[in-house]
Formats: C-alpha cells, structure tokens, sequence
C-alpha cells in the first residue's frame, strides 16, 4: 500500500513537470531566449531547438503527460478498489481528479505563466531527453494525425500569421497593455509599413509641386528656387511632362557666388543634375535601399505611360516612421485639428494613413490615399458642400469644395450608426 501511494506521488509529480514545462515553453519570449543564446547561455539554445520544432515538443509532453496521469490513477483505481470494493472506482476517481487539476495542472501552470523564461531554461534538459525517448512513438502518431486530418480536408500546413504579423500584433498588444506609448508603436507599425507601400501613396502629388522652366530667364528661375521652400526643384523644358533635370538649391548657390552674385552669368542646365525616375509601383523599402545606394534624396514618380505623377524624398520615406518633420523653412499647411465638440477639422489632402496615425483609426486605404479619395470612393460620386456620410465608424461632413475637389471635412467617429448617406 505504501509503495502504492509513493508511486502515485511520483508519477503526479512527473505529471506537474511536463503541465509546467509545457506553459513554460509556450508563454517564453523567443527574443529573450534568441538573446540568451547570443550571449552563449547553453540553456537558451536548448530552449530554442526545443521551440523550434513545436509539433515533436507538444507531442512528447502530451504524451508523457497522458501516461503518467493514466497510470497514477490506473494504481489509485487498485489501491481504493481493495480498500472499498466497487465504491473504490468512483472514490478513486474523485482524489484522483482533485489530485491532478490542483497539484498537477493549476499548481505548476500558474508557476509557469508568473515565470516562464526561468522554468524554461530549468526544465530545458530533461525535457530534451523526453523528446529524444519518444521521437519514435510521436513520429507515428503525427503521421496518423496528419493522414487523419487530411482525409476529412482540415488544414495542416504552417502558421496563419507571417512573421511581420506576429511582430505587429506583439506591438499592439504592448500598446493596449499600456507598455507602449502611441508614439513609440506608431514608429514601430512605420518600419514594417514599409514594405506594404509604393511610393505613390507618399509622394507629394504633381498638384503641389514647385517646378522650374529652364527656358525662363535665370533671374526668375533664381529667385524662385531662392523663395521656395525645398531644396530640390524639378526644370522641364517647354512641356512640363518633359522633365530636363533637378535643380538643388545648394548647388545653384554655389555658381551663384562663383559667377560673383550675376544671375545672368549661370549656366542653368549646367548645374543642374540628371533627373531620376521611378515607377510608381516601386515599393517604399525598395525605394528606401535605392535612396542608400545612390546617395540620393530626391526621385521623380511616372506611371506606366511616363506622365509625371509627382516626386517622392527621403525625408517621405523617414516621415513615415516618425512622423511629420517640419524645419524652419516648412510652410505651415493645416492637416488635422481636433475641435472641442469632438470633430476634427481635416483638410481634403491629408493621406488617411496620417489621419489614422493621428487619431488613432482604423480607416481603409488600399482604394484611396486622401481622406477626400475615401469619401469620392465611398459615396460614388463628388458630394455636394453641407453633405453628410458615414462610413467604417466615422461621419464624414463636406466643409468645402473647389470644383470637383474636397478641400476640407468636418469627421467625428459615429460607431454606432450604419454607412449612410444624409
């Protein structure tokens, strides 16, 4: 009877290690165990050999844990059988149950999840030697598992989330947690943006650009390059679609001075330099590596046909993970201004990805760049000044129009009404 009870003991023990091992090794960080192994911790690079191949290291636990547990209540079942006769097995049962849930499940799982690194490292050699042991009957199993799965067509192949999901989810979890300023996870989400964008959703649009006749005389062009407020201006010659070159405020200014102060000694197309043009397809981190490579800030944007559409820089690129960077020379161009009865003022321009960074919403852009583009796409038509809609969460008032363009709204989230048009 003795050896009955020791034998229960240690078998609920065994089974308190792989219910805690298995937790551990869930809940662990990845990153702190990648970076454990960098600085040579033998224990972390179990861990991770471990966690990499998760399906052999689920189905060693489960299956050390099933057999313990099975044959810890199997002896119980003996044990209260003598001592009870047929009352034993439901008596049995009921210590049993209380046995394994509080000392066997709870106990070790709440350990785990409050330390999960630290058991993780602990229990990473001798469950490395379970693994081992059981490699052939967990092999079999999975094969049974998988054949099972696929005859009633269920899905077995890897993780839904890639890996930049994975990451942006870590990051908006630590943001809900309160671990993670808005500002601080808004850089973040901006680096992995990177490779969902083309450079047409950051260029400055051809409509807003600042651009230069060569032919023009070189007073004018002096003084305009002069006054404006970029550095980079684009010279075309005759046909503004016909781009000649890039006049660079730094270099203009300096054959000004060697050509003593005269405007009408320059020798425009001489200092400016060959203009560089990419497809408005081009994704945003290609763009980033290209700007890298070339040592270049500055790249004009042509749609399949060759039409200009507008110029996109580096600092687009960097304010899409910083945020807007305004110097002293930046005009000062109204974007999103919060009102105290809960609207915001939204010029028609501003690109919804700035106005969900900033107001922390969630609107769609993969069918429009501008906040006015989302509400032409939405109503299917160009709205009327006074017109109110409401779309994904938010109502939309038009505030003013020029032509056939939004100029500027009036929104407010209204989650609790259905898309409609007033």
């Amino acid at each position: 009877m003795l050896w009955a009870g020791g034998g229960v003991l240690v078998l609920l023990t065994f089974s308190a290690f792989f219910s805690g091992s298995e937790t551990a090794l869930t809940a662990t960080s990845r990153a702190r165990m990648l970076a454990l192994e960098k600085d040579r911790d033998h224990r972390a690079a179990r861990v991770n050999r471990l966690i990499a191949d998760r399906e052999s290291l689920i189905g060693a636990i489960l299956l050390g844990n099933n057999l313990v547990n099975i044959l810890a209540s199997s002896i119980a079942a003996a044990v209260f059988l003598t001592l009870f006769g047929e009352a034993g097995v439901p008596i049995a049962t009921l210590v049993m149950t209380l046995l394994v849930l509080i000392f066997a499940e709870v106990l070790p799982k709440t350990y785990a999840l409050s330390n999960p690194d630290r058991m993780a490292l602990a229990v990473s050699w001798p469950l490395r030697f379970f693994v081992f042991l059981f490699a052939p009957v967990v092999a079999a199993v999975q094969t049974l598992v998988r054949a099972t799965l696929r005859l009633i067509g269920a899905r077995v192949e890897g993780p839904v989330l890639s890996a930049h999901e994975e990451i942006r989810g870590q990051i908006d979890l630590h943001h809900q947690e309160a671990s993670l300023v808005k500002t601080d996870r808004d850089m973040l989400g901006g680096v992995l943006d990177l490779r969902e964008l083309s450079v047409v959703d950051i260029m400055i649009h051809r409509k807003n650009l600042i651009m230069l006749d060569i032919d023009a005389p070189n007073r004018d062009i002096v003084e305009t390059a002069l006054n404006s407020p970029h550095t980079r201006l684009p010279l075309y010659q005759g046909d503004p679609e016909n781009i000649v070159g890039v006049l660079h405020a730094r270099d203009l200014a300096r054959a000004l001075h060697q050509a003593g102060g005269d405007p009408d000694a320059l020798d425009i197309a001489a200092v400016m330099r060959e203009p560089w043009f990419v497809p408005e397809t081009t994704q945003v981190q290609d763009q980033l590596a290209a700007f890298r490579t070339k040592r270049e800030h500055f790249a004009l944007v042509v749609d399949e046909y060759g039409a200009l559409m507008g110029v996109v820089t580096l600092e687009d690129i960097l304010e899409e993970i910083v945020g807007d960077i305004e110097d002293e020379h930046d005009v000062s161009v109204a974007g999103v201004t919060p009102m105290a009865d809960g609207f915001v003022l939204v010029d028609g321009a501003t690109p919804i990805r700035d106005v969900n960074r900033a107001l922390d919403w969630s609107l769609p852009d993969s069918e429009a760049i501008t906040l006015a583009g989302l509400v032409i796409h939405e109503a299917q038509t160009i709205p009327e000044t006074g017109q109110v809609f409401r779309f994904h969460g938010v109502q939309f008032e038009i505030l003013e129009r020029k032509r056939n363009q939004i100029t500027r709204l009036r929104v407010k989230a209204d989650r609790g009404e259905a898309d409609a048009a007033l």
